[in-house]
């Protein structure tokens, strides 16, 4: 088993930074990331603002007003784009419900998704579908895990009637990577009409190194309590300028329109705000926005990539070499999601529920039925044998 290299003190420092690491190995997080000292301080300190100045006065609203605007170019940067193509939302379902809602559809429309996707977006399509007279396809991307090409498997489903194509960039069941660009190529020149493409990008999103533009995705839906970790409740929808229009707002509120001197909406907002309906948790922004700066000072979306891919490649090898565990992919990772099964007599859930007893972290998954195990730029590769020790002994 190849060991990855010697882990700098920059990463020893970084750890400092999250107090929730000191007493668990934490594998979850794709889930859920442990929110750095600075996020938690910087909610805190939101909050005492807030009050100091009267929750709802001129300086304040001013000072909100200023750090979205903030939040947005923090997010911009990590995506490749420009904060106005950014909406501040709760999380990825609120994102991909702004499209799919957003979009009007006509009865005999075709959705295509791929049979990766969460419960949570798949009940969305569902519901359009019954709403709406739309048809859903779903192609089978998990059998193009270990052989076959994804790409060729989408182009096959799509028809005349497809107008929508709903995927994840990285699947959250079986640590995928698809290659988008070559998808939302295929699109977008598909047939006689380019067909939108909405992305899941809730494992992606603060793992993987991203320039949207280049990629050419019309919608990308993502959050910040995963691999950016910050504190759940926010996230945000990047909409590709050419795709902006054909998106209606379907929930609206005050943030998303212009007024007058009369206090009357006078139109929709001209960039990612037309989507923000009214008040949020605004000292969780500032929550996520000093965690996107913790990861920042430690590297560039692309070294925390690469350290990512090389401790998940290290778990992937301490996996395969245990007698009665299978990892879904037979090569190593492209992320840091680890899925595999147990092929002995425990469950995986009393697996689970046995490695947390022991302060280690992980998660099942129903479909395919696995244990995913998640590691981060700043895990260490001590917790990475300290994990397939226990893993070992428990089977």
């Amino acid at each position: 088993m190849t060991h990855p290299q010697a882990i700098s003190s920059s990463v020893e420092k970084q750890r400092q930074e999250f107090p929730g690491l000191t007493n668990k190995v934490y594998f979850n997080f794709g889930g859920q990331g442990t929110l750095p000292r600075a996020g938690l301080e910087a909610i805190l300190d939101a909050h005492k603002f807030l009050q100091q100045q009267g929750p709802f006065s001129l300086k304040v609203n001013a000072w909100l007003e200023q750090k979205n605007c903030l939040l947005r170019q923090e997010i911009a940067s990590e995506l490749g784009v420009f904060p106005e193509t950014i909406t501040l939302t709760e999380n990825v379902t609120a994102g991909c419900n702004i499209v799919l809602w957003g979009l009007e559809w006509q009865e005999g429309d075709r959705i295509l998704m791929t049979d990766c996707e969460h419960p949570g977006i798949i009940a969305i399509v569902q519901e359009i579908a019954r709403r709406f007279g739309v048809g859903i396809d779903i192609c089978p991307i998990l059998n193009t895990l270990n052989q076959g090409d994804p790409v060729a498997i989408i182009k096959e489903h799509l028809t005349p009637q497809t107008r929508l194509v709903v995927l994840s960039h990285l699947l959250w069941n079986t640590g995928q990577v698809l290659p988008l660009g070559d998808i939302v190529h295929v699109c977008h020149n598909y047939s006689d009409h380019p067909v939108q493409v909405l992305v899941d990008a809730a494992q992606s999103a603060g793992s993987l190194a991203l320039n949207l533009p280049e990629i050419g995705v019309d919608f990308y839906a993502f959050t910040g309590h995963k691999w950016f970790c910050g504190p759940a409740g926010v996230g945000g929808l990047y909409i590709r300028p050419e795709s902006f229009s054909s998106v209606h707002p379907t929930f609206i509120g005050w943030r998303g329109i212009n007024m007058n001197a009369m206090g009357q909406p006078t139109g929709w907002k001209e960039d990612g705000r037309r989507f923000e309906v009214a008040s949020s948790a605004y000292p969780q922004y500032e929550g996520l926005r000093a965690a996107i700066a913790v990861h920042r000072d430690w590297g560039t979306p692309e070294e925390r990539y690469q350290q990512i891919c090389q401790l998940s490649e290290y778990l992937w090898q301490g996996l395969s070499k245990i007698d009665g565990i299978q990892c879904l992919k037979n090569s190593p990772p492209e992320a840091g999601l680890v899925s595999f099964t147990i092929n002995r007599d425990i469950s995986h859930d009393k697996a689970v529920q046995e490695l947390e007893k022991q302060g280690f972290f992980v998660r099942t998954i129903r479909d395919p039925n696995c244990i995913r195990a998640c590691v981060h730029y700043f895990t260490l590769p001590a917790e990475i044998e300290q994990l397939i020790g226990a893993i070992g002994k428990i089977i």
